[in-house]
């Protein structure tokens, strides 16, 4: 750390430089600018640059290497683990750099590397196009990419990163580069899931697809019919097309107009079909879910943009996420997952989670650092609560869906949904041989670990 004299010079000249905000522990604004979404985070970064330009973003960097100062970056603010923030550091908050360019008749949208999934889709919709986004609208489109990116059309469209075409990067020094398939293609190969470990991504180019139309059916069920939902659910994605994905999953019910008032508070079983076409088609591979005894139904078209927003993860909430990368949805484990969900908090916001992949995802290029490619099915033990007092149970059920996956499991994972679980989870999430080869990208472009505050890849 600099002395205090000159931290203070450099940090005068920060604020006459930057055409954005900064923020120090003693400014206004500061404690709303080192809030995230999850309440359980609570860290004192010595400054907060929020920049507007890749211009700030280089003079940012290179104030904090003054400084000697490390570095997180916020793009979303969406990390489970706060990785955005740091104690005694500089965030470097993107979150002014939103904007969003569509190019359709290139099928390519150019976008700031602050920008949220909401951006990305809402700029897309009146073009009907679309490319693979997170499943909440308030994710950050970067480090979603970045760190490789499933959502509700990857079986259709692919992994986002699959469709990643460039992205401008700030390194460690202050340095603006680019990387394409043609242009530093090594560093290009390890920003396929190697997330912010190398640079701050000021900007991405992502393919586009047409999507004319998206269709949903929402089905809830008692929790005693979970295990028929289920096998039915998957039943239906393992013989039909790539179009359909979603999710089956158990809630607290929600005090929402299509939930009965007697159920709202209590545990339900429900399937979210997607459907990447039109409400016709989707109705007609829906009627396996229709035929079980249910309590509710949504069956309906629905703008994609919308679509992204109904499941997101209110702020101000207590998170603790994980997943693990299954071999298959065999019965025994449909009853496995059934079961855990007897032991789910309830009432709050946790979801119990199982996706497909397959499709796209399955097919995609294999030679990237995304080892859970070849799974078809994943669970996401999604934990959310109010209340501190809940925070040892939360997280224990968390673990214990973690656990009960082991005879399934690929031991492969996506780190996007997790937090802090270690470095072997790391390797879990980037494969063990890739590491050599990215911990020598990572020794190239950050050899000091500056950005360290991610799923930590070390120089070697």
């Amino acid at each position: 750390m600099a002395p205090l004299s000159k931290a203070g010079a450099a940090l005068t000249a920060l604020r006459e430089d930057l055409s954005g905000g900064v923020f120090a522990p003693e400014d206004p604004g500061y404690d709303e600018a080192r809030t995230v979404f999850n309440a359980m985070i609570d860290r004192r970064p010595a400054v907060i640059a929020q920049c507007e330009s890749t211009e700030d973003v280089v003079t940012a960097v290179r104030f904090a290497r003054e400084l000697d100062l490390h570095i997180a970056v916020r793009g979303g603010g969406h990390s489970v683990a706060g990785m955005a923030l740091c104690d005694g550091g500089l965030v470097v908050d993107l979150r002014r750099m939103h904007e969003v360019t569509v190019h359709p008749a290139a099928a390519a949208a150019h976008v700031g590397g602050g920008a949220t999934m909401s951006h990305l889709d809402r700029a897309c919709q009146p073009y009907d196009l679309a490319t693979t986004g997170g499943r909440a609208s308030t994710t950050g489109v970067g480090g979603f990419v970045l760190g490789g990116g499933t959502g509700w059309l990857d079986r259709k469209f692919g992994l986002a990163v699959d469709n990643l075409l460039d992205v401008e990067l700030v390194t460690a020094e202050g340095e603006l580069v680019h990387a394409s398939a043609e242009d530093r293609p090594e560093l290009f190969w390890g920003l396929h899931g190697g997330g912010g470990n190398f640079g701050i991504a000021t900007s991405l180019t992502l393919r586009l697809h047409e999507l004319p139309h998206m269709s949903i059916a929402f089905v809830l069920y008692l929790p005693e019919r979970g295990p028929e939902a289920v096998r039915a659910y998957r039943d239906l994605i393992e013989t039909g097309p790539p179009e359909a994905s979603g999710a089956a999953l158990y809630i607290t019910a929600p005090p929402e107009e299509f939930v009965p008032p007697h159920l709202v508070g209590t545990l339900l079983a429900g399937v979210l079909l997607t459907y990447a076409g039109p409400e016709d088609e989707m109705r007609k591979l829906a009627q396996p879910l229709l035929a079980i005894p249910h309590e509710s139904e949504i069956v309906t078209a629905i703008p994609y943009a919308d679509l992204q927003c109904m499941i997101d993860d209110p702020p101000g909430m207590r998170n603790y996420w994980s997943a693990e990368y299954l071999t298959g949805l065999p019965d025994a484990y449909v009853d496995v997952f059934c079961a855990r969900a007897g032991s789910m908090p309830v009432p709050t916001g946790t979801q119990h989670l199982v996706f497909p992949q397959g499709g796209a995802v399955a097919s995609g290029p294999d030679h990237y650092p995304v080892p859970y490619r070849g799974a078809p099915w994943a669970v996401h033990p999604f934990g959310v609560w109010e209340d501190p007092a809940d925070d040892d149970r939360c997280r224990q059920w968390v673990k214990d869906v973690r656990s009960d996956c082991a005879p399934w499991s690929t031991g492969a994972v996506y780190l996007n949904f997790t937090g802090n679980e270690g470095a072997d989870r790391v390797v879990s999430g980037l494969g063990s041989e890739n590491m050599q080869r990215l911990g020598a990208l990572k020794r190239q472009y950050d050899p000091d670990n500056v950005f360290r505050f991610n799923h930590n890849i070390r120089p070697v």
